[in-house]
């Protein structure tokens, strides 16, 4: 609506429309503001304050009003220019009333503009156990995808795992030599014979011949070679499916290097015969140029080296041998050219962001990314880094062997401490259960909270900063952590049963239909007001979320979500208001606020539960 009106009042404004409109952080700035006069004023040659008021003007026009159902109540101008827009009340008991009617989505649209989407995350090792490392990128990128299938979009989830490559060679040779290449072992043994195959690489020139040959057998597809891999990955596969079952995390599908393997040669060919990838040193790489690869320009001139020469994407050793990045280009193709990808999301640690920026590039040196007829990119292509998971000090977190800490002992641990507390809280029984039956309850409980602890930690967090792993922080019961979110849904929970109970008796006969809330009342109190205007702007939220992926911000507005809420139920009596309209009209805000809860969790792969 403010981007129409700065069209109407001045033509093509230049003004981005996700930059138009902010919210407004203080309650008497208005509910939104516009900064655009600001931006506008020296293209213009106008003075900001002249040019706010001629899109307060605007705004105001019968044909804008009428055309957006006057969804602005009243606009001021502050400050050099400043434009503080507030909400009228029939488009917020409009939005409201939407949102009652819709509990499943509360009220939040499908997008208009679908996308098929791959989001890469996780990317376990095979024949390796799952660790903390992974943790992150296992519950960003799960949190993404639910976000963006919610929205509407076509979502693609690529387990990009490390299936192929010398290491193979080497566990297959020593599982030989041990006679287990076909036996059932187990991941953890997998992982002793991993470790003992790389000393044995390292330190014997025999067995690192011996190796060597096993790769070749393994790519020449020898039987043997086959089924000791398949053995392998098979038993990783399963492991690692225990741990997404532990985290909710569900169609994750496996698509590893081997899988794009076959397309290497042709890759590369194609590559050299084009003359985009070069010899240098034996090797053939890329040498990266400036490319338009996303909206911005990736600059490829600045990769260097440390004595400053051009740093190339290398594509294939001297000794024929591929690389990450060739891989990686080859996924990249296919994910665009079969799976018609329109964005491409990778999720993985911050270390590796310079890689991606160098395989975006190369992608576009290469001419691999389909243009539109103005030379603008058709598919976007985004890193999402992350910060590393520290041990509570600061340092890199282990075991207490200096290994990685398992993944799957870490969410045991939680469930456990979870538990603790739950039964230390616990005061009394439930009606109608055995002990059996009470202590597999407190179990499931425990599971869902410390399995959300462990999530809402992480991405409560901006996802570029590390953090201090710490479980009597994540289960805490105060600020923001997933107790304190869960407890606040269950807390609202609780009045809603009491509500409806008393609303169906009500004397005064307006009935628990929450559906013909009117909100009549909402500008007496400025609690339930807050609470009002708070409840619509989660779809504002999404939008953001889904724009810069940032699963943060979800979070961000939640615990403020819980907090309006506990200001209004201080100041705001739900079941002793003063009018059956008031009392019914309130319980339907408890309702969605807790609809709006558990939507909001479940989008950051957590559950609820309705009593704790």
């Amino acid at each position: 609506m403010v981007f129409e009106s700065i069209c109407h009042a001045f033509g093509d404004s230049n003004v981005s429309q996700s930059d138009c409109v902010i919210f407004a952080g203080k309650a008497d700035k208005g509910d939104y503001q516009c900064n655009a006069a600001l931006s506008m004023a020296k293209r213009l040659g106008m003075k900001p304050l002249d040019i706010a008021q001629r899109i307060s003007t605007s705004l105001t026009t019968p044909e804008i009003a009428s055309k957006h159902h006057s969804i602005i109540d009243s606009v001021t101008i502050s400050g050099p220019g400043f434009l503080n827009l507030q909400l009228s009340l029939p488009f917020l008991q409009a939005k409201l009333q939407n949102k009652l009617l819709d509990p499943q989505r509360v009220g939040i649209p499908r997008t208009n503009s679908p996308q098929r989407v791959v989001v890469d995350y996780s990317s376990p090792n095979i024949a390796k156990e799952m660790h903390v490392g992974h943790l992150r990128s296992t519950i960003i990128g799960d949190s993404i995808s639910r976000l963006l299938q919610f929205l509407g979009h076509d979502v693609l989830q690529l387990n990009h795992v490390g299936d192929w490559g010398t290491q193979f060679g080497m566990l297959i040779a020593f599982m030989k030599e041990q006679q287990d290449s076909e036996k059932e072992v187990a991941l953890g043994d997998l992982v002793v014979f991993y470790k003992l195959a790389k000393q044995r690489f390292d330190q014997d020139p025999v067995f690192k011949d011996t190796a060597r040959a096993e790769v070749v057998r393994l790519q020449a597809g020898d039987e043997d070679s086959l089924r000791a891999w398949q053995t392998i990955c098979q038993k990783s596969r399963v492991e690692f499916q225990e741990v997404y079952d532990l985290l909710g995390v569900k169609g994750l599908q496996e698509r590893g290097e081997s899988f794009y393997n076959p397309m290497l040669p042709a890759l590369v060919a194609s590559l050299r015969d084009s003359g985009v990838a070069v010899e240098s040193e034996g090797a053939l790489c890329v040498f990266l140029n400036s490319s338009t690869s996303n909206a911005a320009a990736v600059d490829g001139s600045r990769f260097k080296t440390e004595d400053g020469q051009p740093l190339p994407l290398m594509v294939q050793k001297s000794d024929g041998g591929f690389l990450y990045g060739t891989t990686d280009l080859a996924a990249l193709t296919h994910r665009i050219q079969t799976e018609r990808a329109a964005r491409i999301i990778y999720v993985t640690d911050a270390g590796q962001a310079q890689h991606f920026e160098m395989v975006f590039c190369a992608a576009d040196v290469a001419g691999l990314l389909p243009k539109g007829p103005k030379g603008e990119p058709l598919v976007q292509l985004t890193h999402v880094p992350f910060g590393l998971v520290l041990g509570e000090d600061g340092k890199k977190i282990k075991s207490r062997s200096g290994d990685s800490v398992r993944l799957r002992e870490l969410i045991s641990e939680a469930v456990r401490i979870a538990g603790d507390e739950l039964r230390a809280r616990s005061n009394s029984t439930v009606d109608g259960l055995t002990a059996a039956e009470e202590e597999a309850l407190l179990e499931q409980k425990a599971r869902v909270v410390g399995i959300g602890s462990i999530k809402y930690a992480d991405l409560s967090m901006n996802r570029e900063s590390g953090y201090r792993f710490s479980f009597k922080k994540m289960l805490a019961l105060a600020g923001n952590t997933a107790p304190y979110m869960l407890y606040a849904y269950a807390r609202i929970e609780g009045i809603r049963r009491k509500a409806k109970q008393a609303l169906d008796s009500d004397e005064d006969g307006v009935g628990s239909g929450e559906e013909t809330a009117g909100f009549a009342d909402l500008q007496q109190e400025k609690e339930e007001l807050a609470l009002a205007k708070h409840l619509i702007r989660f779809e504002e939220v999404l939008g953001e979320v889904e724009r810069d992926l940032y699963p943060n911000k979800i979070c961000d507005y939640l615990f403020e979500l819980s907090q309006k809420f506990n200001q209004f139920y201080e100041h705001c009596p739900v079941l002793k208001a003063s009018t059956a309209e008031k009392r019914r009209d309130r319980a339907a805000l408890c309702t969605l606020t807790s609809e709006t809860l558990k939507l909001g969790l479940s989008l950051l792969g957590i559950d609820t539960l309705d009593r704790l």
